[in-house]
């Protein structure tokens, strides 16, 4: 593994795990251990409140948080820990995920979540590891490694392009 820290990907219901396949994938591709858990901030909030506030010595260094409609999971586990957390809103039949994504980011202050967008599982894939890179060099140069090819990917589109105009 090149990152000694874990990441959590906690998801408020086991229905989350389509969109979250995509953050696993992710995180593992950059050789993180991942650890994958179903907490409800409603339902279970005495485990979650335990699992985050125990998080930090548990060797996690990031923990992405996935929740939909009402989503307070990510803000109840951001307020047990001083580890950063990430979630991730997950769009509803309701509301099409906006009543998610305004739960998830309207934390009060000394309760940062970082939010990314609606079913936006790869980002909060890459912004744990842009957090566990400040500190590993080796997980650093793998960042840039990925940036360098997406440019190329790019690039190449371009030229493509170029070529049938």
């Amino acid at each position: 593994m090149s990152s000694s820290k874990k990441v959590a990907v906690i998801m408020g219901s086991d229905s989350d795990l389509p969109v979250l396949k995509s953050t696993i994938s992710t995180l593992k591709s950059f050789d993180i251990e991942v650890e994958v858990h179903v907490m409800s901030a409603h339902r279970t909030p005495a485990q979650a409140c335990e699992f985050s506030s125990k998080a930090k010595e548990n060797g996690f260094g990031v923990i992405i948080a996935a929740a939909g409609k009402a989503a307070h999971l990510a803000g109840v586990l951001a307020a047990h820990t001083t580890l950063p957390v990430i979630g991730i809103p997950i769009k509803s039949s309701t509301l099409d995920g906006l009543d998610a994504l305004l739960a998830t980011v309207q934390m009060p202050k000394g309760i940062p979540v970082a939010t990314v967008a609606i079913d936006g599982a790869d980002n909060a894939a890459i912004l744990a590891v842009q957090m566990l890179a400040i500190s590993d060099e080796a997980l650093a140069q793998k960042l840039a490694d990925m940036k360098e090819k997406m440019t190329q990917e790019v690039l190449e589109k371009d030229r493509k392009l170029q070529e049938t105009l």
